[in-house]
């Protein structure tokens, strides 16, 4: 049996307003840097074999939180990438809900390639792929970390649940939060789902941060703001 913990990224500063996507130079807000280092508290206690780790900076900075201490080396997956939003990448949320293919991308994913960009579809298909393939790499017995982005995560998720790719916007993957899933020969197990350890919703931020006063809907895309 594989076990993987799919870690979100901390915050930054376009994390819930902007669709950052692959937007180059995209580093862990204050906020961001505090969240990695108690991530990385969080998972002390556990052996990592392996910390794995999308090419975006924020995911870098959340996985070498982790990595610090252990002695061990990141490995870098493009495969673990944000989804490519192609001309989405960088615009405000509260525009792209007005797009018409917004009512696609909530309620019907498998069909929504972005303009210019990626399938989510293939999104999907490519990060499966991934796990699957370090599963093999690193052994049956093996724990390991990706750090990646949320509807990575999300779409993992779906996959392993043996969800339609339709459904995976009812699956939750907030910032800094830990998803665990074991692979065995038969099936995966989800063991854990958005993991999010002793953070707390502050006061007023429902107001703030939440996904529907942001986008218009209940489930951003990009992962959302998350509760921080």
């Amino acid at each position: 049996m594989t076990t993987v913990l799919l870690a979100r990224h901390g915050l930054t500063a376009m994390t819930g307003p902007v669709l950052a996507g692959w937007t180059p130079g995209v580093h862990l807000n204050e906020a961001g840097q505090a969240q990695a280092k108690a991530l990385a508290v969080r998972l002390a206690e556990v052996r990592l074999d392996a910390i794995v780790s999308s090419p975006l900076e924020r995911c870098q900075e959340t996985a070498q939180a982790v990595a610090q201490d252990r002695g061990l080396e990141i490995g870098t997956d493009e495969r673990f990438g944000e989804c490519g939003y192609g001309e989405w990448t960088g615009r405000p949320l509260s525009e792209l809900t007005k797009e018409p293919l917004w009512p696609v991308v909530q309620a019907h994913p498998s069909a929504a390639v972005f303009p210019g960009g990626e399938a989510m579809a293939d999104m999907q298909h490519r990060a499966v792929a991934a796990v699957r393939d370090w599963n093999l790499r690193l052994g049956e017995k093996s724990v390991y970390l990706v750090c990646t982005h949320g509807d990575v995560i999300k779409a993992v998720v779906a996959d392993a649940l043996g969800l339609h790719l339709d459904q995976f916007q009812r699956i939750t993957a907030d910032p800094a939060s830990v998803t665990i899933i074991r692979y065995t020969p038969l099936r995966p197990f989800v063991l854990r789902l958005n993991d999010v350890g002793e953070l707390r919703l502050p006061e007023g931020s429902e107001e703030k941060d939440g996904g529907e006063n942001i986008t218009g809907s209940d489930a951003a895309v990009g992962g959302g703001p998350g509760t921080t």
